[in-house]
């Protein structure tokens, strides 16, 4: 019997390797070169990396950015967030490399009655009168006393070294000289060692004791890491009639007079410092 040739299948039409008609394929992807004699590191926004290189403070940082006053690798940059490779790029402040200056490490004896900050709008005295005429550059207090405090305050251009002396788990105890308008009975010591709670907050001390004392007020010495002295003292009933700071760690007040400085020396500055972190240059 005779059968009919088979018929081949229509084969299906090879797909084009050709984009369609308006459409092309992006580029392939290659790494970017490094830039010829940046060293790699971290990134931070701009603002950030002129206040680590201890130029001025951030806040201060961010007004000259957008007042088209910094440049980085020769171009004007508005944004404070702009992110940099802080120890690499070439950045400029009104033309002026932003180099870091010589690290400064400094302890001044506030008075009492000055504020602890750059300007107040309430035009009150501050700190920074203390260094009038010194020709410091840009510090920043590492810490704060209140207005009515005095006593041992530490200033730097170093931030990151301003930020492991403030750290409450690995900076140094402060010790106080406080005036107080009564006399503790040692009940009442004791307490203030265990804490109080205090507008939801657990207030305590390290340690305290009497100096002195007399018929109507007392002198206490007192160690801390952080606290609201002037609070707890409320809590059991006393107003602190002074407070005086007198160390930070092994550095002592001593006999630097009001409204004086100093810098720290070598051996201070490594004996602030806790032991596994590399003392300041």
């Amino acid at each position: 019997m005779h059968r009919p040739p088979r018929r081949p299948r229509p084969r299906a039409p090879k797909a084009s390797r050709r984009p369609p008609k308006g459409r092309r394929f992006p580029p392939p992807t290659t790494a970017s070169p490094a830039e010829p004699g940046a060293r790699p590191g971290a990134r931070h926004g701009l603002a950030r990396a002129l206040s680590k290189r201890g130029i001025c403070s951030r806040t201060e940082a961010e007004r000259r950015i957008r007042a088209g006053r910094v440049t980085v690798d020769g171009r004007v940059m508005r944004d404070p967030e702009h992110p940099v490779d802080a120890a690499a790029a070439r950045i400029e402040v009104d033309g002026v490399d932003a180099t870091a200056p010589a690290p400064l490490y400094l302890v001044l004896n506030k008075p009492r009655g000055l504020v602890t900050t750059a300007s107040d709008e309430r035009g009150r005295d501050t700190v920074y009168r203390c260094f009038d005429g010194a020709g410091l550059g840009w510090i920043a207090p590492v810490g704060r006393l209140d207005q009515a405090s005095e006593g041992l305050l530490l200033f730097t251009n170093d931030p990151a070294w301003a930020a492991t002396i403030t750290d409450p788990g690995t900076g140094p105890e402060k010790t106080y000289h406080v005036q107080i308008d009564g006399c503790p009975a040692p009940a009442q010591l004791e307490a203030m060692v265990r804490g109080v709670r205090c507008d939801r907050e657990h207030l305590s001390l390290g340690s305290v004791r009497i100096l002195r004392e007399g018929g109507r007020n007392a002198w206490l010495e007192v160690v801390l890491h952080e606290g609201h002295i002037r609070r707890l003292m409320a809590a059991f009933g006393f107003d602190v009639l002074r407070l005086v700071r007198v160390a930070i760690g092994p550095v002592a007040l001593g006999e630097l007079a009001k409204g004086a400085w100093r810098p720290l020396d070598a051996a201070e500055l490594a004996a602030l410092l806790p032991p596994s972190t590399p003392a300041a240059a």
